[in-house]
């Protein structure tokens, strides 16, 4: 990255938030700000969101917090081009040991703060504790960067920060509601709309030239990698499929079905990762939650993501194996 790039959640003095956040699988709590809050350690019962100041720490959405549980995202200078940052532990060490979780030790997403510019890399770990990865911030803006981990010996973490990339901004509005996109080539089309405090099937069926696509190829150990994010606040949310590759019941496409949970109405963006063809694709979608007349179809959109080959780690977009 940049080394003139500003690292907004610390250069405005976000201090450390200590509290819980769950941000595999299910997002919890009302739409609020994503500004971290100065918070007691020792109090682990608020979150410090002016929103909601009587939610529970355990049911703040996941990636809202730069830090949680005594473990902290810290962003780290680094050379043009590329991208560190650092995870602290509680004992203010940097940590060194990650358990293995959908294949990788670490995921860093990023995305705009108006939703675009999604990417999903896996950094390299060096032995001083930092996660390095060519830089996925592509283009000005503010960019919130979700660490999503498993200390060893620790419970499941994402942890957020934003951070600012100099320049002139273009800001873009969020895509109309769709239920069928076209990526690379491939049309992917979406069943399901996700309802407030219920856990709702989202079906994501993958064609190619009128064709289903029934060779999916396996992606961080399943057919399908979903997140979501928020509008608004972003907070992350991030679930698997059922099923899982070579589990003698799960067909490779054309459908991948994920089970997710939305704690309020609102707009939120659906990010789908797949691999096929030795390249990973990311289809996108905006749903509406909990909002009569949510529509069920709407006209194509295409996304302007483009397909990146498998490269190993460090390689900017989703070239991983």
């Amino acid at each position: 990255m940049n080394t003139a790039t500003k690292l907004s959640g610390f250069a405005l003095g976000l201090a450390a938030v200590f509290g819980a956040a769950y941000g595999v699988g299910q997002v919890a709590g009302p739409v609020a700000p994503a500004a971290e809050a100065r918070h007691d350690p020792a109090d682990t019962g608020h979150g410090g969101h002016d929103a909601d100041p009587g939610a529970t720490a355990e049911h703040l959405p996941g990636g809202l917090l730069v830090s949680d549980r005594g473990y902290t995202l810290q962003p780290v200078t680094a050379p043009t081009g590329e991208f560190a940052f650092r995870i602290t532990g509680p004992d203010g060490a940097p940590v060194t040991r990650y358990d293995v979780a959908h294949d990788k030790r670490m995921h860093l997403i990023v995305a705009r703060r108006d939703l675009s510019g999604f990417q999903h890399v896996h950094p390299e770990l060096a032995a001083d504790g930092t996660w390095r990865v060519g830089s996925p911030l592509a283009g000005p803006g503010v960019w919130r960067a979700f660490a999503d981990f498993t200390p060893t010996g620790g419970e499941p973490l994402t942890l957020g920060v934003d951070v600012t990339v100099p320049g002139p901004l273009d800001s873009r509005p969020l895509p109309a509601p769709a239920t069928s996109v076209t990526v690379d080539g491939y049309t992917v089309t979406l069943a399901g709309v996700p309802q407030p405090g219920r856990t709702t099937e989202l079906t994501l069926t993958v064609s190619r030239d009128g064709q289903p696509v029934t060779d999916l190829q396996p992606y961080l150990g399943a057919y399908g990698h979903l997140v979501a994010l928020r509008q608004g606040d972003l907070a992350y949310l991030h679930v698997h499929p059922h099923g899982a590759p070579g589990d003698g019941r799960t067909p490779a496409g054309p459908a991948v079905t994920f089970s997710a949970e939305v704690p309020s109405a609102g707009s939120y963006r659906l990010y789908l990762d797949f691999r096929h063809g030795d390249a990973v694709h990311t289809a996108e979608f905006t749903v509406v939650a909990g909002e009569p007349g949510t529509p069920t179809a709407a006209p194509t959109q295409t996304p302007t993501s483009t397909p990146t080959a498998d490269a190993g780690h460090g390689t900017p977009g989703h070239g991983h194996n």
